[in-house]
């Protein structure tokens, strides 16, 4: 993969000619690409989504992907006659990622360079080198987790529940209730580190460094007497978003810092962001030592630092490198949200000791 180019999460496919050979509206026994389920297959196991930007009339081209039995992975299908940049917009804010994660397929040149031309960072490819995309390098995750190859199973949760809001009369909080959340915190066990060194690459938006943590790295953090990796977990009456934050903390005697602290995009909608660290801040009241946390401003991560600031965490210092120390005073400590409950799984008889 060159430097700096991100792993891709969705392909947006065009239908005529890209997914399927021949043209719907001219003639209904179009053939799909050769080998091509088994490249949709293969990305989806990988945790990649897909999803669809067709100039064609929606009811006939889904009633032909279910035909093929493929209609299941694409999310957020857009099938109209509208410009293919603007549905492409509509997929980004659906599945709330980044336009740079996005490598868009289809045969046409004119509707590749449209696109580009509207979102200049989005990745496009000509349909006739789909057979190239299993050995592509962003094509092939760092890791494959049990989050990875359930991602679009927890899409389609996802979508339920955005169903379910969109029809709910009343207050939000009122809706948040009735989802029945159950937030988890607990300590990092080695069966989790993957899943959050996956994190670390895929999480822009609520991330207090943007630093990357191999799989080694956390494993060390995690065996240290010195430091402790929190991890946390979300789940509702539709299912679990799955492991979705983490907290990396040092910790002496008169004081712990947050080294990093993120949540997943997925849950931002939820009103969980600050649960972690309402909890990191209690346990330090509780043990009596200084609470700090560092704090590195990137393109992205502007919310963190403002969910830093509502839980009555101060800028102390810029260092050289840009990092901002935050510290917090613990006089004023945030209730958890009420439509939440939350579990603390803490080891008590573990090196660390939270009281």
């Amino acid at each position: 993969m060159e430097e700096g180019m991100k792993e891709i999460k969705c392909i947006v496919w065009d239908l005529d000619n890209t997914i399927w050979e021949g043209t719907l509206a001219e003639a209904d026994d179009v053939k799909l690409k050769p080998g091509i389920i088994k490249v949709i297959e293969e990305l989806d196991r990988r945790g990649i989504l897909h999803s669809i930007s067709s100039k064609n009339n929606y009811d006939l081209a889904m009633k032909k992907l279910n035909e093929f039995d493929i209609g299941k992975y694409f999310l957020y299908p857009e099938v109209h006659w509208n410009a293919k940049s603007l549905a492409i917009q509509k997929i980004i804010e659906n599945l709330n990622i980044n336009v740079d994660t996005i490598l868009f397929i289809d045969d046409q040149e004119f509707e590749r360079e449209e696109v580009k031309s509207v979102h200049p960072t989005i990745s496009c490819l000509d349909s006739k080198y789909y057979q190239t995309l299993l050995t592509h390098p962003r094509l092939n995750p760092k890791f494959i987790t049990e989050d990875s190859y359930k991602r679009r199973i927890r899409y389609l949760e996802d979508m339920k529940r955005k169903k379910e809001e969109a029809t709910y009369e009343g207050p939000k909080e009122e809706f948040l209730a009735a989802l029945k959340m159950k937030f988890t915190i607990s300590e990092a066990k080695e069966q989790d580190l993957r899943r959050l060194e996956e994190l670390t690459y895929r999480t822009n938006q609520l991330n207090s460094t943007g630093n990357i943590y191999s799989y080694e790295d956390l494993k060390e953090y995690m065996e240290s007497d010195s430091h402790q990796l929190i991890v946390c977990e979300l789940s509702d009456k539709y299912g679990s978003y799955g492991k979705i934050g983490l907290a990396l903390l040092k910790k002496t005697s008169e004081y712990w810092e947050i080294m990093q602290l993120l949540m997943s995009c997925r849950v931002m909608s939820r009103g969980v962001g600050t649960v972690l660290l309402t909890y990191i801040i209690q346990q330090a009241k509780k043990s009596n030592v200084l609470l700090r946390a560092k704090f590195r401003p990137t393109d992205r991560n502007r919310i963190m630092y403002i969910t830093y600031g509502f839980s009555n965490f101060k800028e102390t210092k810029v260092n050289s490198d840009g990092t901002v120390v935050l510290s917090n005073d613990l006089s004023v400590i945030n209730s958890y949200p009420s439509y939440i409950d939350v579990q603390e799984v803490i080891n008590k008889e573990s090196k660390h000791l939270f009281i």
